[in-house]
């Protein structure tokens, strides 16, 4: 069956772009959120989601709490402090939901503070109790540890560098009589670049098109070997902009290649970086600004907001990132996402949303459809409290 199409005129502000959309995707202009304050504390920095009780409903977890869908009741998975964020920061940056011991209940992996610990909390099965915390690793270092399937094997893994040992490694979790116990592989040299204490920039994806996703930092890339267990891995420099936040690979401009996004932690700007070849067929990236005019985008992702088949960027302002100090540190903390158009030339063209104004982002924050309406909800935790944005279906 042959899919239905409308032109329509669009202005990004700049020009007039011609554009086509498939009949059933919400355009970008009528994309709608209700937000939700599910706690107006901070301490968190980051938020996850999974079923944690099994219900059938996806939950929120931030940090040192859960909260059951759908009434957001709180119920508590260590003793939680309330942190002034005038001062400081949490012992909870990124928090990540992942079934650790394979017992079919969801745990959660918090990153406390850059070049501290990284745990898992073991889920108790449907006991109202305080979670059982375990070590993974003494030191993660960067600023955006990631949690990706390094290895193909269906299970997720971590990556994040060490500053001692100046290495970036990747960790993978296995069960034996109900033990849990990390791998370490290292993907890095001893004393190699971007592994040392508030490294920002790190992304995962398939940059040379071997069909096996790499990993990223600003300096370049190191390319994944097809044994996973060999290490190191072979680093390509290559100039990937500025100090940054998540690094994504996607081909925005629809050429065959993998390009890269990436946000401003500290400063302005979010760029995407087109990916050509010199004469020796070396990697080298472009850089195009999407916008500069807030601040501190200290987390990023990238899926398809309005159903469109193309997928967009959402980031916003990690309210007082450095207690207000830092560059527009006292301006709104805004979220946005970014709605991804082509020209005709099929180079991307974008245009940006305002979901809120008085939120922002953290660290870290996903991305999920809450309650299976098919549309794409917003889950963030930062020093404002903890958000749940809900996509509304569009009038009809």
């Amino acid at each position: 069956m042959k899919k239905a199409f409308q032109s329509f005129l669009i202005s990004t502000g700049l020009f007039t772009l011609i554009v086509s959309v498939t009949w059933g995707q919400t355009q970008g202009k009528d994309v709608r959120f209700i937000k939700h304050h599910l706690w107006d504390e901070f301490y968190t920095e980051g938020a996850t989601v999974g079923d944690v009780n099994k219900d059938g409903k996806i939950d929120i977890i931030a940090g040192a709490r859960w909260f059951e869908a759908p009434d957001w009741k709180a119920h508590d998975i260590w003793k939680h402090k309330k942190f002034d964020y005038t001062k400081g920061y949490s012992d909870s940056f990124l928090n990540y939901a992942m079934d650790v011991n394979e017992d079919g209940w969801v745990d959660l992996i918090c990153f406390d503070f850059p070049g501290r610990e990284v745990y898992w909390y073991e889920n108790p099965a449907g006991v109202e109790s305080l979670w059982k915390r375990s070590l993974i690793d003494s030191i993660a270092s960067n600023e955006s540890p990631m949690m990706v399937d390094v290895d193909g094997d269906g299970k997720k893994d971590l990556v994040f560098g060490n500053e001692k040992l100046g290495q970036m490694a990747w960790f993978s979790a296995s069960v034996k009589a109900k033990k849990v116990s990390w791998k370490r592989t290292a993907i890095s040299e001893p004393n190699a670049k971007g592994v040392g204490l508030f490294s920002h920039g790190l992304g995962w994806g398939d940059i040379n098109g071997d069909g096996i996703k790499d990993v990223m930092i600003r300096g370049g890339w190191w390319e994944a070997p097809k044994d996973m267990k060999a290490s190191p891995w072979k680093f390509h420099e290559a100039d990937l902009g500025e100090a940054c936040a998540q690094m994504i690979a996607y081909d925005f401009d629809s050429d065959g290649d993998n390009d890269v996004a990436s946000s401003s932690a500290h400063a302005y700007g979010l760029w995407w970086y087109e990916q050509t070849f010199d004469k020796d067929k070396k990697s080298i990236f472009i850089t195009h600004t999407i916008d500069s005019t807030f601040s501190e985008s200290h987390s990023l992702v990238l899926q398809d907001v309005n159903n469109d088949g193309l997928l967009d960027l959402i980031t916003g302002k990690r309210f007082f990132a450095h207690q207000g100090g830092g560059p527009g540190g006292s301006e709104p903390a805004v979220l946005f996402w970014f709605e991804l158009l082509k020209d005709g030339k099929h180079k991307p063209v974008w245009v940006r949303h305002l979901i809120d104004d008085t939120s922002g982002v953290g660290i870290q924050f996903v991305t999920e459809d809450m309650n299976k309406d098919g549309l794409l909800d917003i889950i963030i935790g930062n020093k404002n409290g903890v958000f749940y944005f809900e996509q509304q279906a569009p009038a009809k």
